[in-house]
């Protein structure tokens, strides 16, 4: 599939063919919430948005405002060609476990500065995220960490068949 089969964004919606690449990372003006085991783990109004061509928006949470108690440091680690070596998360909640669910970039390189030590959060292992009021749905796949809501269209990358994209 490609850019081509664009779906046309309605009043108040975004296309993610649209957004950039290399990716533009913007303050994220609505409220995100991460739910884990029925406990807030994240809670902000300060969350940075990260837009790239063909995926939903990626949001990274300063550390202040997620319950780090419950956020440990997993092993391994990858590499991102635009923002540098990421470290992995592992969220642990009153006996629940999810590996390597989060990540971060400690030291992103210049044009992603702003991102050190933010985490983000695969939205698919949460019992829910939100942007604003809005439940949250998992960037297809479960490869990539974009939230989809209903301000963004797609088509999007990470579903079956995209991954030349």
């Amino acid at each position: 599939m490609a850019a081509m089969n664009r779906i046309v964004p309605g009043p108040g919606q975004e296309s993610v063919w649209d957004y950039p690449r290399p990716p533009r990372l913007e303050p994220e003006k609505e409220r995100i919430r991460i739910v884990f085991n029925n406990v807030t783990i994240a809670d902000t109004n300060k969350a940075l948005r990260l837009l790239e061509t063909s995926h939903p928006p990626v949001y990274y949470i300063p550390p202040a405002d997620i319950k780090m108690e419950y956020v440990k440091r997993a092993s391994g680690s990858s590499y991102c060609e635009w923002k540098g070596n990421a470290t992995y998360w592992t969220v642990d909640v009153n006996g629940k476990r999810a590996e390597r669910i989060g990540w971060s970039y400690e030291r992103p390189t210049p044009s992603f500065l702003a991102l050190a030590h933010h985490i983000a959060f695969y939205c698919f292992p949460m019992d829910a995220c939100y942007v604003g009021d809005e439940k949250a749905q998992p960037q297809p796949g479960n490869f990539y960490g974009g939230w989809v809501t209903s301000k963004v269209v797609g088509p999007f990358k990470g579903a079956p068949g995209t991954m030349g994209w």
